[in-house]
């Protein structure tokens, strides 16, 4: 079932100025209202630090020496990944120490134009990030299937109030990759218990 985004309005963001607003995508339920975007920059910036709401995912066990194969090893989603699989117990290694192989073959943000002005300047535009994965031993038979994650930010802005700021940029980036690691272990999870 397809979820409307809802409207976000928070002052600045994603290089603008004020008069900007984000719609978040599936994903986020009802309650997630209008939030002064100090306090997503103070939750942005716990989850930086690793500070965690929720308890230890249970996880498949051959999970326990796991090697995850990504283009970018450094990326804010791998890191992100890492660090939450490690707090339920993961090790990672590499080569013939593992005992189960994570697989991230896609991980990319797309930006979309939406709407142009009369001037024709860009008003609306959309943030996809896409994620597939799966779970292999090192036979290479299939723990969890390939699987495919989206989340998207539709972002809208007044022409008028433009301001450049690259550093609100990085913040919508790094919400969407924050985001994007969290249904990847969600989905592990979920997978492996509905596996019984």
């Amino acid at each position: 079932m397809m979820t409307t985004p809802r409207r976000l309005n928070i002052g600045y963001g994603l290089g603008y100025g004020p008069g900007f607003s984000l719609r978040y995508g599936p994903g986020y339920g009802p309650g997630y209202g209008r939030v002064p975007l100090a306090l997503l920059l103070v939750a942005w910036l716990c989850s930086a630090c690793g500070f965690q709401l929720r308890d230890e995912a249970s996880l498949p066990p051959q999970m326990s020496q796991t090697e995850m194969v990504i283009a970018d090893e450094y990326s804010t989603l791998a890191r992100r990944v890492r660090l939450m699989l490690e707090r339920s117990g993961v090790r990672f290694v590499e080569g013939g120490q593992a005992t189960a192989i994570l697989e991230i073959p896609q991980n990319q943000v797309v930006t979309e134009v939406l709407t142009i002005g009369d001037n024709a300047r860009v008003r609306e535009y959309r943030l996809t990030h896409t994620v597939q994965f799966r779970l292999t031993d090192t036979a290479g038979r299939e723990l969890i299937g390939l699987q495919t994650l989206r989340q998207s930010r539709e972002v809208s802005f007044d022409e008028q109030k433009i301001l450049a700021s690259s550093r609100e940029q990085e913040y919508l980036k790094e919400d969407l990759a924050e985001t994007m690691a969290r249904l990847l272990v969600a989905r592990l999870e979920s997978i492996y218990v509905s596996q019984g």
